[in-house]
């Protein structure tokens, strides 16, 4: 193993979030990616957890709007809401996200 694998290796360790895991990735990709995490997040949310409930609705309406258009080819405005929503939204119900790719 050279000294990349291992470092690359190490790296991967501490990413916690898909919005970071997905860096690279085409934009549309990571929303989609996001988006689904959050609505999975959604699903198995106690029902008496009403501020993440709330925090994770308010996501999820957020992006349904921006993602009405072509997400593979948006415009500079539309890429730049996504971008600043995924940045915005990558640490929402984290505990729940890790839980479930366990």
């Amino acid at each position: 193993m050279d000294d990349r694998t291992v470092m690359s290796a190490i790296l991967n360790i501490s990413i916690q979030n898909t919005t970071d895991a997905t860096r690279g990735q085409p934009l549309a990709a990571r929303v989609y990616r996001r988006k689904d995490e959050l609505e999975d997040a959604l699903a198995d949310l106690d029902p008496r957890e009403y501020l993440m409930r709330q925090a994770i609705e308010t996501a999820l309406a957020t992006i349904y709007s921006l993602i009405t258009g072509d997400v593979a080819h948006p415009s500079d405005l539309t890429a730049r809401d996504l971008n600043r929503w995924l940045e915005r939204n990558k640490h929402l119900a984290q505990d729940i996200t890790r839980a479930q790719r366990r």
